[in-house]
């Protein structure tokens, strides 16, 4: 089970059911989220634990949180993580509850990413359909420096590999 924050934007459109978040059971921790008013509309979700964002087609909103694992899959999969992770952290994403954003700084990482995908957006030309497109503007937006980040990996792609190295070696 994880928790998934999300901004009022995106509460006020999918109208979840909001509980007071606790720790997740997946190695990549609570979830935070956004929508991205593009067309077709996008949600952003950033990893509390490693900041590494993932992007997905919004519609249809209510099934957003049923279909993020298997985005977060290919997402990893692209970072080359190995197949024993992925199977375990989806397999721990079977339930999803909802909660307010609590965190302010991945809050604020969340803007600063939304900022940074219009850019890639006109790069890769992002057209409706096109998953590609978001798989490779999320691992772009893996490599951005982020502050919360500095003292360690400094990237959310760093991080992630320094967790799943950590993990491995457990």
């Amino acid at each position: 089970m994880f928790y998934l924050h999300c901004t009022k934007k995106l509460l006020n459109r999918i109208k979840p059911d909001i509980v007071t978040a606790g720790p997740s059971d997946t190695a990549l921790g609570n979830w935070y989220a956004t929508v991205m008013f593009w067309k077709p509309q996008v949600a952003l979700l950033v990893s509390e634990r490693t900041l590494l964002p993932v992007l997905l087609p919004l519609a249809p909103a209510a099934t957003l949180a049923p279909r993020f694992p298997s985005q977060l899959a290919l997402v990893l999969k692209e970072h080359g993580v190995p197949s024993e992770f992925i199977a375990q952290e989806v397999w721990r994403m079977d339930k999803v509850q909802y909660a307010k954003t609590a965190n302010r700084s991945v809050v604020g990482i969340l803007n600063e990413f939304v900022k940074q995908a219009e850019f890639w957006l006109a790069a890769y030309a992002y057209e409706k359909g096109d998953d590609d497109d978001l798989l490779a503007i999320s691992a772009k937006l893996a490599e951005t420096p982020c502050s919360p980040l500095y003292k360690g990996p400094v990237s959310p792609d760093r991080a992630l590999h320094e967790l799943v190295k950590a993990g491995a070696q457990a």
